[in-house]
């Protein structure tokens, strides 16, 4: 991934709270089709391994997972919030006129060997923590106990877990810091006028001057 320095996130910690926040990721894989990419939910397991663990599952009939290069990386892409950000906001519109629009977004790339999981006992640990993570973000709480056994160890034989171990974690904030402060503060101004705070309040978190 193309990161300027001033755009560049190397702070674990903010890494995994994006990952965290905003766990539907692309997987990217390469192998006898070519390269591969499916939309899944990925939980991670932050004190585990050098930098984490992300497990997740995908359909049993979904065929990324039979066809995985053995000494390729897996790649898992999450997106945080983004934003078009209009030239009209800024204060230098005013002044100079030399201005453009830009998009603003958040973004983690996690590398990583990938290992498939067919143990039914494993995968049912994952789901119960997948969806034990979700249901309380969310404030409910349905429990895989909820349903009955038979029917959930029949709906495991129809998926396979997939566990990333990190190796490599890229992460990239574009979000205004190549802007001058009035910019950068007319910018958040007009984001949190359309209903967009969440990438206002990043930018005056990654204010070069913060």
């Amino acid at each position: 991934m193309y990161i300027p320095p001033l755009f560049r996130e190397e702070r674990q910690e903010v890494l995994h709270a994006l990952m965290g926040q905003h766990s539907l990721a692309t997987l990217v894989t390469i192998g006898e089709e070519g390269l591969l990419a499916n939309h899944l939910p990925l939980l991670l397991h932050a004190g585990e391994g050098t930098q984490g663990i992300l497990r997740g599952h995908m359909a049993r009939a979904n065929s990324q997972w039979r066809n995985l290069q053995p000494d390729a990386h897996a790649l898992a892409i999450f997106q945080g919030p983004s934003a078009y950000v209009s030239p009209s906001w800024y204060a230098t519109k005013n002044e100079t006129g030399r201005v453009v629009p830009t998009y603003n977004y958040a973004v983690v790339h996690a590398h990583g060997p990938l290992r498939v999981v067919e143990d039914l006992d494993q995968l049912e640990q994952h789901v119960r923590a997948l969806t034990s993570a979700h249901e309380t973000r969310i404030g409910t709480n349905w429990k895989v106990d909820g349903a009955p056994r038979d029917f959930i160890r029949e709906q495991l034989k129809n998926i396979v877990g997939i566990e990333l171990a990190i190796v490599k974690l890229e992460g990239k904030w574009k979000v205004s810091q190549n802007r001058v402060a009035a910019d950068r503060e007319a910018a958040a101004r007009g984001l949190r006028a359309g209903g967009d705070a969440e990438m206002a309040d990043l930018i005056d978190l990654h204010s070069p001057s913060s």
